[in-house]
C-alpha cells in the first residue's frame, strides 16, 4: 500500500459532487487557503455539531481568506437536507463511493464498533496553504473546540 499524502504534499485533485449538482476539487481553491474537513455521516450527533461549529465560524474564516469544505460520502440530496435542517453555511461536497478523495487520503478505512466491522470515514481535517500544499492535518478529530482550533491555525498560516 502506498503512503498517503501528508504535510508538504498536495491534496489529490479529485472532483466531488456538490449539493447543487456541480462539482468541486482542491485545485479550484488555488491561491487560497483551504480547510477540508472530512466527517463520517450527515445528521449524526458529532458530525452535526462539527458542521454547525464550522458554519458558526464561517464569517471569521472568510475574513481570514480561508475557504471551507466539508466532505462525507453522503449523497448530494442528503447534503441538501442536512444543510436545510441545520442552516449550515459551510459548503459541503459528496465524495465518491469508491476511488474518491477520502480513499486517496487513506481516511476511508475499515472501522469497528460493537464488534461489527465496516468501512467508514475517519474524522480528519486538512489545512491547505495558498501554495496548494497540506500545512497541517488533524487525525481522529475530537469535535469539541475543533473548528476554533482550525481557525487559529489557518490565521497563523
Amino acid at each position: 500500500m502506498s503512503e498517503h499524502p501528508g504535510v508538504g504534499d498536495k491534496l489529490p485533485d479529485i472532483a466531488m459532487e456538490t449539493p447543487d449538482g456541480g462539482s468541486v476539487k482542491p485545485s479550484d481553491y488555488k491561491g487560497k487557503k483551504l480547510v477540508v474537513f472530512f466527517y463520517p455521516k450527515d445528521n449524526t450527533p458529532g458530525c452535526t455539531t462539527e458542521n454547525i461549529d464550522f458554519s458558526a465560524l464561517k464569517g471569521q474564516f472568510d475574513r481570514a481568506g480561508v475557504a471551507l469544505l466539508g466532505v462525507s460520502k453522503d449523497s448530494p440530496k442528503k447534503h441538501q437536507n442536512f444543510i436545510a435542517k441545520h442552516d449550515l453555511t459551510a459548503p459541503l461536497a459528496s465524495d465518491a463511493e469508491e476511488g474518491g478523495l477520502s480513499d486517496a487520503l487513506g481516511i476511508w478505512t475499515e472501522k469497528q464498533n460493537y464488534g461489527r466491522t465496516y468501512m467508514g470515514m475517519v474524522r480528519t481535517t486538512y489545512l491547505v496553504g495558498e501554495d496548494g500544499k497540506i500545512a497541517k492535518v488533524w487525525n481522529k478529530v475530537r469535535v469539541k473546540g475543533h473548528a476554533q482550533e482550525v481557525l487559529e491555525a489557518a490565521k497563523a498560516l
